[in-house]
């Protein structure tokens, strides 16, 4: 008997390998690590570019209206079957080999882009496996993985209306927009909220019975008072206060029970006069335990936000050596191009943090930190502020539109990474989008190296009262609905990107795009390249320009490292040792989802990826 349990144990791990469990990849032991890394190498750094596109699954119904909807899902493949989300108000099983259609399901929630990722439960104690996954208008749906029906008695019919007990009487936007996680027989949810108005909507941490839905605790992501970092919050700014709020992924240590998870900014993300403080738990990594909810230690990424400057992809788990010893570690990339690694049992960083003076503004009634936490490791994996010297002369018209943009409303200033909007024109550097966005690294733990794409791009304007935003094609802009005192206002409306809406390229010298490897055991920057093309601008002979780009990758155990992300319309294999570009081909679309890859019946490696509404899949001949 022992020998046959010892064997089916065996036959178990080998199919999880095989397969793509959570949306981060396939963990041990229960844990959510968000790698994104494969032990899967049958395809190879010899081998791949002699992929082919196996199969294609289009999710657009035959009656749909209008342009083909977006999507950055990351799909799962659990035994055999391949689940996906899609724009369109479904959830479909499907054979991971073809494409083939086992089963869909069908809701009747609001439609649009739903959220990146869903979760897989698998059972237990007499229920069945489920397929756990949220609606972009916070309704949280459980069904029977095998046959795709409601779980009957997880909330009402198979549904929970994540919006009870959560709005502060609001009707602003509450939805969930990352995949679920799993910790045991537990559900854990963040929430999608407003970046503005101030109020609204709360962002509380979540964790559900994953039998019956039933909410077993919350963790307050701005702290009540009696809670700790309540003290944060001055002159009550706290109160019905809306963001900060987990948007993206989170992860679980299963061996010792923790949870961490990043918060968003609080609301109004581009100003703060209203709620003067660092504000906690904004802009914070925050471990908890995963069965109870209760605090366990913290580190503020930003202090008292006023940029969006949050930490948008899942932190990662995994290990680094250091001085003979391997650590466990979280991995935190941020908006600002800064990484930071911490010591996940105490929150210890791994390299210092230094708190770096910053510029000051001088919008009446803001509240500036004078202070910002900067690791002195890893180097900085983005652009951190410019000067008039570095804008963009791949075209002579290009330079000529940059240089009268910073030119005008009497001349623009930057002074680095953490120069506040003031009242005059303002580059702030990186602008909200990053430096790193949701798309977080991938690490190969074999090679102790960590992947993540990184884009360059700033915005330029001043804060200002919403009777100053420009008119636009002879019509007064619509108001900003912020609420606030101020808001920020660009040469052609609010928050406008420091880039030639004519060509859509960025003002700054390139590259505006690269991929990046750095050996987390030493902190250093192993290899970078461009990443992505601008076509238009190859045609005339400007090369190596790396293009904006959103979406994460995956690194397997044969070398490579598969993204697609760029807004060429490409995917993507690089060797991961080296950033050398091994493979790519042309899509219909963007693919702005992260891949998976896992490995089919048929005895033949997959890698996979959604590409607006379709899900594309690769294999060798």
């Amino acid at each position: 008997m022992r020998i046959l349990l010892a064997g089916l144990t065996v036959c178990l791990m080998a199919q999880a390998q095989n397969d793509w469990r959570s949306y981060g990849g396939t963990d041990p032991n229960g844990s959510v690590e968000n790698r994104r890394y494969s032990s899967l190498k049958q395809i190879d750094t010899s081998n791949v570019t002699k992929l082919i596109q196996g199969w294609t699954y289009n999710s657009r119904p035959a009656d749909a209206q209008g342009a083909p909807r977006a999507s950055q899902v990351t799909p799962l493949v659990v035994n055999d079957v391949l689940y996906l989300v899609t724009p369109y108000q479904s959830l479909v099983a499907m054979q991971p080999e073809t494409g083939k259609q086992i089963w869909i399901y069908e809701h009747k929630h609001a439609g649009g882009r739903p959220p990146r990722g869903i979760a897989y439960w698998p059972g237990g104690g007499g229920a069945p496996p489920e397929i756990i996954f949220g609606t972009a208008d916070g309704f949280l749906i459980a069904l029977d993985a095998k046959t795709g029906k409601p779980v009957s008695g997880f909330g009402t019919n198979g549904e929970i209306d994540m919006k009870a007990g959560m709005m502060n009487g609001s009707t602003e936007h509450y939805g969930l927009s990352a995949a679920p996680v799993i910790y045991k027989d537990l559900v854990m949810t963040g929430s999608h909220t407003i970046d503005s108005p101030g109020l609204g909507p709360r962002g509380d941490l979540r964790a559900w019975d994953v039998r019956t839905g039933k909410l077993v605790w919350t963790f307050h992501s701005i702290p009540e008072p009696g809670e700790k970092g309540h003290e944060t919050w001055l002159n009550d700014g706290w109160k019905n206060r809306s963001g900060t709020n987990a948007w993206t992924t989170f992860s679980v240590d299963a061996s010792t029970g923790t949870v961490f998870v990043t918060f968003d900014s609080p609301a109004a993300d581009l100003y703060g006069g209203d709620r003067p403080g660092n504000d906690l738990w904004g802009n914070s990594l925050v471990a908890l335990d995963a069965a109870t909810g209760k605090y366990k230690w913290h580190f503020q990424t930003i202090h008292h936000d006023i940029w969006d400057y949050d930490a948008p992809g899942p932190p990662m788990l995994t290990e680094v050596a250091r001085n003979g010893t391997r650590i466990p570690v979280v991995v935190l990339s941020n908006k600002t191009g800064y990484i930071f690694i911490f010591d996940r049992r105490t929150g210890k960083p791994v390299y210092d943090i230094e708190e770096k003076p910053v510029p000051k503004g001088d919008v009446p009634g803001e509240w500036y930190s004078p202070t910002q936490p900067v690791p002195v490791k890893p180097p900085p994996i983005t652009r951190q502020g410019m000067t008039r010297d570095e804008i963009a002369k791949v075209t002579p018209e290009q330079e000529q539109f940059c240089q009268a943009l910073w030119d005008s409303n009497g001349g623009t200033h930057n002074e680095g990474v953490f120069t506040p909007m003031g009242t005059k024109q303002t580059i702030v550097f990186p602008a909200s989008n990053g430096g790193a966005n949701w798309g977080g690294g991938a690490v190969d733990p074999t090679l102790g190296y960590y992947f993540i794409n990184t884009r360059s791009e700033g915005a330029i304007g001043h804060m200002g009262k919403q009777s100053e935003i420009p008119l636009r094609a002879g019509k007064k802009a619509a108001p900003s609905d912020s609420g606030t005192a101020y808001v920020r206002i660009g040469p052609r409306g609010l928050n406008t990107g420091f880039s030639n809406p004519m060509t859509g390229w960025p003002c700054q010298a390139p590259p505006w795009g690269e991929l990046i490897a750095i050996n987390l055991s030493t902190g250093d920057i192993v290899w970078r390249e461009p990443f992505g093309r601008v076509d238009s601008l190859e045609a005339k002979g400007v090369m190596n320009t790396g293009s904006i780009n959103i979406g994460g990758s995956v690194a397997t155990a044969g070398g490579l490292l598969f993204i697609g992300a760029s807004t060429d319309q490409r995917f993507h294999a690089y060797e991961s040792k080296t950033g050398k570009l091994l493979w790519e081909v042309k899509l219909a679309a963007n693919a702005q989802a992260s891949p998976i890859t896992y490995m089919g019946r048929d005895g033949k490696q997959y890698v996979a990826v959604v590409a607006a509404d379709q899900l594309l899949a690769y294999r060798l001949p």
